[in-house]
């Protein structure tokens, strides 16, 4: 795949992902404050989910990675954006 098409692929996509990261963290935050175990399979299966991601657009090479990087920090900004 070319590098035109696979780095705002990776951007829009580390974006989506940034956004269901960060919005599921209260559900997560909320689950463990409530002492109901099932927080904890939640925040393994996120953190599984952005360590896939990653290591997806790891092997794309540096640029696409940094591309993923870039849209989950976007999404990260627009939750908190959000939040505050």
């Amino acid at each position: 795949m070319s590098a035109a098409l696979l780095l705002p692929l990776a951007a829009l996509a580390g974006l989506a992902l940034g956004i269901a990261h960060f919005r599921t963290l209260r559900w997560v935050s909320d689950l463990l404050i409530q002492g109901r175990l099932a927080g904890i399979g939640v925040q393994i299966a996120r953190l599984a989910v952005l360590a896939v991601f990653l290591w997806l657009c790891a092997r794309g090479g540096p640029w696409t990675l940094l591309a993923g990087a870039a849209g989950l920090l976007a999404g990260r900004a627009l939750i908190l954006r959000g939040v505050r």
